[in-house]
């Protein structure tokens, strides 16, 4: 088949590579210049003149994320050369909070909550009596549910230590929000998914390189095509797929969900009444999505340095940030730490100031921003019995992206699972008789 793919972020060359793999011909439209949406690189400076390559927010990957991390193999983006391996670590400055031992699983989590400073026994009981309940129930929870609702009976020093910086940084929805279905899948993947899924991985190397600009090279040099800077403004149905006035065999839409329920409004304007009524139903369930943002806040100091890679931050109204990386220890930019506030509301100039003051405060450190980084649509608000657009759309036409149906919240795993589901979706036209 000759497949056209609109969208060149993580998702859509998912869905590319996935589609040459089964042996169809995969054409990619993208509107920007560069491969990766919106997990992508950045040029930066930093204070002294010095050239850097930044990110359009700061992102980690877990051991969990098995479908990325077998699709960057694929294409020669090696993991271990790629990405850093650090059992999960999510301790503050201070040294208090979670820390996993490199050991089987559960022997890890159960060393970690029984070793973890800063709580008490009370503590621990109440957070392995959840565990326990939640395993029992198969990590299921009625209908509804918030994380707030679901971890109630947890006690504060857990929920604030533990349970809202893994929900934050997990789903981008605080827990009085946020999907308790949701949350406990990533849970019984991760935290309850056996050897290494626990596991923080975190990049060595910029996003795009990491696996878009890889799998845009492997696509190329496969037979597939990769038109940047082309902006695709028509789609129309016939006996077959128009896009821009080019027929395809199918056509998966890999774009920005207010993109593809645009894009997808308007083709219905001029399509068979069928097919008029799938694109439609499709597209407002897309445009009915609300989001959140991610703010990354860059800054630096010629010797500012962590403990850890990652380290965790208290977060408050005044201290917006819940995590910091230290890219030093990463990428080699010495001196550059990355802050990360998930869920985040604000102007960009007073998040910043608020940031550096918890730097102060916090890890004992002045800096200069370097780079202010808001995606105010970086995710969708992952809620409680959320419907979202289904991966099918109508006969010929699929959606894939981070917000399209699915288990897990918009993550990088998300897209990249939603990309390969879509392409493994796509059969051969039946001939018809003459």
């Amino acid at each position: 088949m000759r497949v056209a793919i609109v969208g060149a972020g993580w998702a859509g060359m998912a869905a590319a590579v996935t589609a040459t793999r089964a042996g169809h011909t995969a054409i990619v439209f993208e509107a920007a210049r560069a491969v990766g949406g919106r997990a992508r690189a950045l040029n930066g400076t930093l204070p002294d003149g010095t050239p850097v390559i930044l990110d359009n927010g700061q992102h980690i990957l877990i051991g969990a994320y098995t479908r990325t991390l077998e699709i960057m193999r694929t294409v020669g983006a090696d993991p271990a050369s790629h990405l850093q391996r650090l059992p999960l670590d999510l301790r503050f400055a201070d040294g208090e909070g979670l820390a996993l031992p490199v050991w089987p699983s559960p022997l890890d989590a159960l060393a970690g909550i029984a070793t973890a400073r800063g709580w008490s026994w009370t503590d621990r009981w109440s957070l392995l009596r959840a565990s326990v309940g939640w395993q029992l129930a198969g990590f299921r929870c009625t209908p509804g549910t918030s994380v707030a609702d679901l971890c109630r009976k947890l006690s504060p020093t857990i929920q604030t230590t533990l349970i809202d910086p893994l929900c934050v940084s997990a789903l981008n929805t605080p827990a009085e929000r946020a999907c308790g279905q949701v949350f406990l899948t990533v849970l019984r993947d991760s935290l309850f998914g056996g050897h290494g899924s626990s596991n923080l991985l975190l990049p060595t190397r910029d996003l795009s390189s990491l696996f878009p600009a890889a799998a845009a090279q492997w696509l190329v040099d496969r037979g597939g095509e990769l038109r940047t800077g082309v902006r695709v403004t028509g789609l129309q149905y016939g006996n077959t797929w128009q896009v821009n006035g080019e027929a395809f065999d199918a056509v998966i839409w890999a774009t920005s969900s207010s993109n593809a329920a645009s894009a997808l409004m308007e083709s219905a304007q001029t399509a068979p009444e069928t097919i008029a009524n799938n694109l439609q139903h499709w597209a407002a369930t897309a445009a009915a999505l609300h989001f959140e943002a991610i703010t990354t806040v860059y800054a630096h100091a010629p010797h500012a340095s962590l403990s850890r890679p990652m380290v965790a931050l208290r977060n408050d109204a005044n201290h917006p940030a819940q995590f910091v990386f230290d890219r030093g220890q990463l990428d080699g930019t010495r001196g550059l730490l990355a802050f990360v506030v998930s869920a985040s509301n604000g102007d960009k100039e007073a998040l910043e100031r608020q940031v550096l003051a918890q730097a102060r405060t916090q890890l004992g450190l002045y800096l200069t921003p370097v780079q202010t980084v808001i995606e105010k649509r970086a995710t969708f608000a992952c809620t409680p019995a959320l419907q979202r657009p289904a991966q099918k759309v109508a006969p010929g036409l699929w959606a894939c992206g981070d917000y399209v149906a699915g288990p897990y919240p918009a993550t990088l795993e998300g897209a990249i699972r939603s990309g390969v589901s879509a392409a493994e979706s796509l059969k051969a036209p039946v001939p018809q008789p003459v």
